[in-house]
């Protein structure tokens, strides 16, 4: 642990950096606690440059701009709007929060910690984020990079996905988080991750707290868990299309899945689709799985399974679909909306 000096030299050398080299990005130059929840929700397993870049962030505010505009708008409304960032559990626990801000806080976003922290789907991490970026309070923060930080700062040799390893790192942040300036040191915290502190090549010569850094071997830390092993997975649907009435059959999934709420083309058994032609063939990637899609001209008979429907052609492009799925369609019936 740092001394109480070398804590506000710390401190220091971190923020007068970042006050420097911070990048602009929209959530930083505003103190609305909705918006900033947006932006970390987005943020939590999306990569900045995507998130900036296509333009999520301004559309999905621009659509929703309070909890009152989200809090009840339709399923499938707020999954569109959604669509290209994934991991769509995000979004409706973003409008869980949004409900409980309208239903027990009369629409306005609590400034507690703890009433922050007591909104649905928010964590430890985002309620201390909306309360030190939004009301600059002093509230620590412990995400990837802040761990990362951490972990090469006092050449921590344990896991950090432990129980004893993350109560040591919120030990840390709660003993470093700086009471005058919490909300440009813990931005700071999270720009040195970024630029500095990095995963596979951190830059150690310009780094502005390398004089309290204790690593040996930086590039070898954090420890964590293995990470699980590659699964690869072939995925068999079909382009069932009716050309009398102009529409596709699609299915959505239901329940506690991944996806749930979206619609996808139809999958069918090898056997079902052997010797249909194929019509595309691609590859994508959703968390340790590497998938294989291939997509199939649908039989002439075709027997309707749960939760598929047929769909106008012309609603398709404002249906939720995840990612891979609007790729091939935007390929397969490219002279349709040509």
């Amino acid at each position: 642990m740092l001394t109480p000096k070398q804590t506000r030299l710390f401190q220091s050398a971190l923020v007068d950096w970042f006050k420097l080299v911070a990048k602009d990005y929209p959530w930083r130059q505003t103190t609305d606690p909705w918006h900033i929840l947006v932006s970390e929700v987005m943020l939590q397993q999306t990569q900045v440059a995507t998130v900036l870049g296509k333009g999520f962030y301004t559309r999905f505010l621009e659509r929703y701009p309070t909890p009152a505009s989200i809090a009840d708008a339709p399923e499938q409304e707020i999954l569109s709007a959604w669509e290209g960032l994934g991991y769509y559990r995000r979004v409706r626990n973003l409008q869980k929060a949004a409900k409980a801000i309208c239903e027990n806080h009369n629409g306005t976003f609590p400034t507690l910690h703890s009433e922050i922290l007591d909104l649905p789907g928010i964590g430890r991490y985002t309620a201390g984020a909306v309360a030190s970026f939004a009301y600059d309070q002093c509230q620590p923060l412990v995400d990837a990079n802040v761990a990362r930080i951490f972990s090469r700062v006092f050449d921590y040799q344990e896991r950090v996905d432990s129980t004893t390893g993350t109560k040591q790192l919120w030990l840390w942040a709660e003993a470093l988080v700086s009471k005058d300036h919490p909300r440009l040191y813990n931005s700071a915290l999270m720009e040195l991750g970024q630029q500095i502190c990095t995963n596979k090549s951190p830059k150690c010569d310009v780094c502005p707290v390398r004089t309290w850094c204790s690593a040996t071997d930086p590039t070898k830390l954090p420890l964590k868990k293995a990470r699980k092993k590659t699964v690869l997975l072939d995925e068999l649907c079909m382009l069932a299309l009716n050309s009398t009435n102009q529409t596709i059959l699609l299915h959505q999934a239901r329940g506690s899945a991944r996806r749930s709420g979206m619609w996808k083309l139809p999958e069918r058994l090898a056997h079902e689709l052997e010797n249909q032609p194929l019509l595309l063939e691609d590859n994508y990637a959703i968390t340790h799985h590497k998938v294989t899609l291939y997509v199939y001209q649908a039989p002439k008979k075709i027997v309707l399974q749960e939760n598929e429907a047929w769909h106008p052609l012309t609603k398709l492009p404002a249906l939720p679909l995840p990612s891979p799925f609007r790729k091939a369609l935007n390929t397969l019936l490219k002279d349709y909306f040509s």
